[in-house]
Parts: structure tokens; sequence; C-alpha cells
């Protein structure tokens, strides 16, 4: 005997319903594992701790070359801003934050303006 439309129409409603139930049940249990993985490491609930042992330090030889090409970007094309420059060098604004102020150190480079609207310019070599 074949189920007539409706009976056709419950079954497939209670699928999807037990469809969702297992799938909330899973969502559920990888919310629980998150906040005891981030309660056990010390970190504020909410936040999952990054699955490393810690912050990479990059060493001084990677800063230094790194500076010596956002140099070479800063006098390729002075008066842009850093988000630029990281683009023409394939790295982030944040990755070149430590180069950039080695090199305002340094007198090599000079920043006019403020917070996100700096603009970079190359310094005369002293002699």
């Amino acid at each position: 005997m074949a189920a007539t439309p409706i009976e056709e129409l419950g079954r497939r409603i209670e699928q999807v319903i037990l469809e969702h139930l297992a799938a909330s049940e899973r969502e559920a249990a990888d919310a629980i594992a998150r906040a005891f993985r981030t309660a056990t490491r010390g970190g504020r609930p909410g936040k999952v701790a990054p699955e490393r042992d810690g912050p990479r330090r990059r060493p001084s030889a990677e800063i230094t070359a790194l500076g010596e090409r956002l140099y070479q970007a800063v006098c390729a094309k002075p008066g842009e801003t850093m988000t630029v420059l990281a683009g023409d060098l394939g790295a982030s604004a944040r990755q070149l934050n430590r180069p950039m102020t080695q090199l305002k150190r340094l007198g090599r480079i000079r920043g006019i303006g403020q917070r996100h609207q700096t603009r970079y310019f190359p310094l005369p070599a002293k002699s």
C-alpha cells in the first residue's frame, strides 16, 4: 500500500527535524570542547587560543632585510601610506611596523601625518 502525499510529507518533515537536531548536537559538542580547551589554557572565555606554542619571533636579520626592501619601496613611491607599501611588498602593514620604526630611528625615513594617514618619505643620507 502506497503512502498518501500527507504521510510522505510528514515523513520528510520528521527526517529534516532529526537531521537538524543531529547537526545542532554536533555544534553544541564542538562549542563545549572549544570552551574547555580555552579554559585549560587560561584564556578568556569565548576566545580560542592559537594552536601554537608561542608567538613566532622574527630574527633580526629578517627584520633588517624587510627594512631594506621597505626603504627601497619608499624611495620608489615617496609619500605613500603603509597600506600601499605593504601591498607592494606582499606583507601586512603590521609586519612592516618594526622595520619602519627602525628606519625612522636610523634617520632614513620620515613619516608625516597621523595613524593610518601617515605618509612616508626617504631622507637624504647623513654624511
